[in-house]
């Protein structure tokens, strides 16, 4: 039987819901104004956005990003599959623990990962640049990747498989053949989150990246503070409509399963 809230709970919520919101919908407005200055609007123009194609700090920036968010993607997908597949199907001592472990990077305050990766990387002698930044995103997101493929796998029919391999089919056969095809959605879906963690991540982006490996999000910050112009706008709109289009797309891969 469901409850049905007061009105003023729903507005209430509704007004919250806009608060956090609506910054955002004026900051993706803004980045069409024809005005230099973002305080103002004088008219609409797409100029802001042409611009970007200008900016080399900009077009480095995300080419270290794509860099980045791809590498990481992907090490993390496959290393995450793999641990998500071995919690599964394994019962090992101290396999609890080792998923509790799991959740320590997603509760972790990202400001705390950052200084513990770069005070090893300091330790180990790793100068900082793009590998160490990747090295950083796959110990973050690996977790995401594992908790999505396992959630895929407790929906999954291990009756395929074994029928399979009754018909014939050897273990590496039944895996690509059978497993992977049901895993798919879960392995994409953590992939999306994973990429869009990368591609937004500034807190432990900026602790263990060198000189000359920026990603867009950190050339994004040296901006804001230099001055606040439309283009700030515009990049910040690309990069907005980007994730909530992947997360869309992860949320609706798991939903589908």
């Amino acid at each position: 039987m469901s409850v049905r809230l007061p009105r003023w709970v729903l507005g209430f919520s509704a007004l919250v819901y806009a608060f956090l919101h609506v910054p955002i919908l004026v900051l993706m407005v803004f980045s069409f104004n024809d005005s230099k200055f973002s305080v103002n609007w004088s008219g609409f123009t797409f100029n802001w956005y042409h611009r970007l194609l200008e900016r080399p700090d900009i077009l480095r920036g995300l080419r270290a990003s794509l860099i980045v968010g791809g590498a990481s993607t992907v090490i993390a997908t496959v290393l995450g599959t793999l641990i998500a597949l071995a919690l599964a199907r394994h019962r090992f001592r101290g396999r609890t623990a080792f998923e509790g472990f799991l959740y320590v990077p997603i509760v972790t305050p990202e400001i705390v990962v950052g200084i513990s990766l770069l005070i090893l990387f300091a330790l180990v002698k790793v100068p900082l640049g793009l590998t160490t930044i990747v090295i950083a995103h796959v110990a973050f997101s690996l977790s995401f990747v594992v908790i999505v493929v396992l959630a895929r796998l407790e929906g999954m029919d291990r009756t395929l498989e074994e029928a399979a391999m009754i018909l014939g089919a050897d273990e590496v056969t039944t895996f690509w053949k059978v497993t992977v095809p049901q895993l798919w959605p879960g392995i994409l879906s953590g992939a999306l989150l994973a990429f869009t963690i990368s591609f937004d991540d500034f807190v432990i982006t900026s602790f263990v990246s060198g000189s000359g490996s920026s990603t867009l999000p950190i050339v994004v910050y040296g901006m804001v503070r230099r001055n606040v112009e439309p283009s700030i706008n515009a990049i910040s709109t690309i990069i907005l409509l980007v994730t909530t289009a992947l997360i869309y797309a992860a949320d609706r891969l798991v939903r589908n399963k």
